[in-house]
């Protein structure tokens, strides 16, 4: 993977080529990331990649974040697709914290993550159907935070299980622990307790799969 430098780099020269004259500034690319610049230099004396918001950036402007993070063209994953992981991206897609959010659409981007990057995020990777869409919403906090991205393994969709999982009902898509009570009701559960516990009925509620890593927002 390259430096940060040089990502900034390849960013500013992205920028660059959507300004018309003038010098393209570290502060531009702030603004093209939607991070503060004195935030944004923090980062840099660091050396700490804002990963989140690069992924919202590629996406928005269709660019490969192969190129972006390792310096190679997209279609070498032909021949080296072992060291990449493929995420269905869901960029406009929220799942909700707190009220009511959209559903699950066809409206999705494919992502090719290095497989090194993604277990350091996920663990271990032993599937190859993960699904990538954002938080909004504070009642999942401090364990997730408002703006952040998360990683779906659809193929964990039992509740008796402990984590947190994301749920489908007829409000939209809600980031909840889930708990099914002795009466047979389902019963969605914040981790922020200034949020109580809202109960559904069994078939009002399908669970779409375990929240297995996330991003979160700077």
């Amino acid at each position: 993977m390259i430096e940060f430098n040089e990502i900034i780099e390849r960013l500013k020269d992205i920028v660059s080529s959507k300004k018309i004259g003038g010098k393209v500034y570290d502060k531009d690319v702030a603004a093209e990331l939607g991070i503060a610049q004195a935030t944004f230099a923090t980062m840099k004396k660091r050396g700490s990649i804002p990963y989140r918001e690069i992924m919202e950036f590629c996406a928005r402007k269709k660019i490969s974040i192969n190129w972006l993070f390792f310096d190679q063209p997209a279609e070498m994953l032909i021949e080296e697709t072992s060291k990449f992981f493929r995420v269905r991206y869901f960029a406009d897609l929220r799942a909700s914290a707190g009220g009511g959010a959209e559903v699950f659409d066809e409206n999705f981007e494919y992502i090719d993550v290095d497989r090194t990057l993604m277990e350091s995020i996920v663990g271990s990777l032993d599937t190859e159907e993960i699904e990538a869409i954002h938080v909004e919403g504070e009642s999942m906090e401090p364990t997730l935070q408002d703006g952040s991205i998360v990683f779906i393994d659809r193929r964990q969709c039992d509740p008796s299980k402990d984590g947190v999982f994301v749920a489908s009902t007829a409000n939209g898509l809600f980031i909840k622990r889930i708990r099914r009570r002795a009466d047979g009701t389902v019963e969605l559960i914040s981790d922020n307790p200034l949020y109580r516990p809202e109960i559904l009925p069994p078939d009002e509620v399908r669970i779409v799969g375990k929240v297995i890593g996330s991003v979160e927002k700077l």
